[in-house]
């Protein structure tokens, strides 16, 4: 057992944050939860069950580097002891020549051939020294390739992999911190690959150095295991602190990443210079940036510390061996070369195993990181396609309707809509209107099956949403949120986004920005179509909220979707080109399904029906005339509105 000062040197967890403020203890697990960290030494090494999956995706990787790898290492495992042992002859010949004495210069002893042997043995230590350092570039450069080959296919399957999870998940907290983990652990277990060919290589080499010791002196290995086993003991302890350390404070290196980047980037550089929030969120990161900082050093220092009293072991059971080894020599049992070899062999051992031990450690501490990248991989998403879809209706003919539809947030304390009863017609343009919270965001991202309902069901021409392909489902929507995204890309792949099998069709894409009034943006741009947009990138151009949203909603018409979903889509643009939005909008959705979410009134009574929602429920639902004459919300809404206008 350690010692007690030993397993007290424990760094202290960091506090758990939660969505409302910084708690104690952690956060209760939910879908997106991971397992806590390994704690005990069993459970430690039972990470080391993640090396078999990923011994065999370095191998799906490239079955033909790996195997020129191993083979390689194979060759090169067996040079240090037969190096070593030729080092030993040349010894014993040079002892040799010099006992018998023979006199005369170098040309004499070279044509009398007494050299000879010596030339050879020393032509085959040079001979196998250039081989060793050649093979250690190959080996070196093969691990690079197949490193790099293997870091770019991790991070295929992990976005492949993150593409098939649901909306949901990604809203949740403790699954960002798993797929943060998970991130960091694509980029991060490259050196575990050359670790584990290392140590396949260090034991065929000591194997090697063991049966020669045996040979001359078998309680060496006893002696060379006992001095090494407490430094491989405290190697795997203080490897698995790191690690429990590392996972309890991934929330605050997500903060501490997004502080960094809130600080320093474009998006937030007007607002960040506006309201003078450098000193705060510099502030902000020093304060967390000490605080994993200190908790490191802590763990660090005693991990030193400890480290040098295990090492200290270890010499100590070096040199006691190597006294022995001289002790035998000098009562002539062994010879100088024997001596040689000897002492060579146990340095080279002791540091063979000391590094494996070491190395064994370490592998079995990042095989707990490899737990976060496999546990990413075994979620599953909810929202999936049924084994046998029901055929998409192309055109749609009766049209969407919600029975007593109810959903909730994770975590949340009151439902985001309930009991929504109502039928999006076949070809009819449907406004929701509502104050911000009342549910019409949710309410299409339901529609589109980014959501499923937690009560009640979705029907599309009389069957459930969930009967057809989800692919073919999405296919058919198309959608524009308020909050889209901007990307780094050209004007066209911007446009082209709607529909990205399409990208290299220029003529659809011209045309969709036609229709967006976006054509007029991009003909203004210095590169046109093929202008990258935003400052991220070299010779990018930066557009205004309103060409942005044009730009935007373009991509709804790159779709060519059965149902059109606009979510605040003119919340940026100016009075005339919102009426003339709306105008083209209103021609081409002629014979589609159309959801329009606006604040703005004189944007919805265009619609066929206006939707009214209050708190998640549906509280009116007619024509603007017919909700005017109502005279409940709807029309107290747009009295309010109209009031400011004149």
């Amino acid at each position: 057992m350690l010692p007690a000062a030993f397993l007290s040197a424990l760094p202290p967890m960091p506090r758990q944050y939660s969505a409302g403020g910084r708690t104690t203890g952690a956060a209760a697990p939910g879908r997106g939860s991971a397992p806590p960290p390994p704690a005990s030494f069993r459970e430690r090494f039972g990470a080391l069950r993640n090396l078999p999956p990923f011994i065999k995706l370095i191998w799906q990787t490239s079955p033909t580097l790996t195997a020129i790898n191993l083979a390689l290492r194979l060759v090169r495992s067996l040079l240090p002891v037969v190096m070593l042992y030729v080092g030993k002859l040349i010894i014993d010949e040079v002892v040799g020549l010099a006992q018998a004495g023979s006199g005369g210069d170098l040309r004499t002893w070279w044509q009398t051939g007494q050299l000879d042997h010596l030339a050879v043995l020393l032509a085959v230590e040079f001979g196998l020294a250039v081989v060793s350092d050649l093979l250690g570039r190959v080996v070196s450069l093969n691990d690079s390739l197949l490193s790099e080959r293997f870091n770019n296919a991790t991070s295929v399957r992990l976005m492949e992999h993150a593409a098939t999870l649901d909306l949901e998940d990604f809203e949740d907290a403790e699954l960002q911190d798993r797929l943060d983990r998970a991130r960091r652990q694509t980029m991060g277990r490259m050196t575990l690959l050359g670790q584990l060919l290392g140590q396949a290589q260090d034991m065929i080499t000591i194997i090697s150095f063991a049966a020669g010791l045996i040979f001359y002196a078998p309680w060496l290995i006893v002696l060379l295991v006992i001095a090494l086993v407490p430094a491989f003991i405290g190697e795997s302890h203080f490897n698995a602190k790191s690690y429990s350390l590392n996972y309890a404070w991934t929330p605050e290196r997500r903060e501490l990443d997004y502080v960094r980047q809130t600080g320093a980037s474009v998006e937030t550089a007007k607002e960040v210079k506006i309201f003078g929030l450098h000193a705060f969120l510099i502030e902000r990161y020093r304060t967390l940036a000490e605080a994993f900082y200190a908790v490191n050093r802590k763990l660090a220092i005693h991990r030193a510390a400890w480290g040098g009293l295990f090492t200290a072991l270890g010499t100590l059971g070096y040199y006691a061996a190597y006294a022995f080894i001289a002790w035998r020599t000098v009562r002539g049992d062994f010879s100088i070369g024997d001596l040689t070899f000897l002492a060579g062999s146990f340095r080279r051992l002791r540091n063979l195993l000391e590094n494996l031990l070491s190395s064994f450690s370490q592998v079995a501490g990042q095989a707990m990181y490899l737990d976060d990248l496999f546990s990413f991989f075994e979620i599953e998403p909810e929202i999936v396609s049924p084994a046998n879809p029901r055929p998409f209706p192309n055109p749609i003919r009766e049209g969407f309707t919600f029975e007593n539809v109810g959903f909730i947030y994770p975590n949340a304390e009151h439902w985001a809509v309930r009991h929504l009863d109502f039928t999006l017609r076949a070809g009819e343009v449907l406004a929701l209107v509502g104050e911000n919270g009342a549910g019409k965001t949710t309410l299409v991202k339901l529609l589109a099956r980014l959501y499923d309902p937690d009560e009640g069901r979705i029907l599309l021409d009389g069957h459930d949403l969930k009967e057809y392909d989800l692919d073919e489902l999405r296919a058919n929507v198309g959608v524009i949120f308020q909050d889209f995204v901007r990307f780094h890309l050209t004007a066209a792949e911007n446009i082209a986004v709607g529909r990205i099998h399409s990208a290299e069709d220029r003529e659809r894409v011209e045309e969709a920005a036609r229709r967006s009034l976006a054509d007029e943006v991009i003909q203004r741009l210095p590169a046109g179509y093929d202008q990258i947009l935003g400052k991220r990138f070299n010779k990018g151009v930066d557009l205004s909220g309103g060409e942005w949203q044009k730009i935007a909603i373009a991509r709804a018409y790159m779709r060519e979707a059965q149902l059109m979903i606009l979510d605040e889509p003119t919340a940026a643009l100016d009075a005339r080109s919102e009426f003339e939005v709306f105008q083209r909008f209103k021609e081409l959705s002629h014979g589609k399904t159309a959801v329009l979410i606006s604040h703005r009134f004189s944007t919805v009574r265009m619609a066929d029906r206006i939707l009214v929602l209050e708190r998640g429920r549906v509280e009116e639902i007619g024509s603007h005339d017919e909700l005017l004459a109502a005279g409940k919300r709807y029309a107290e809404l747009f009295e309010l509105q109209a009031a400011g206008y004149r």
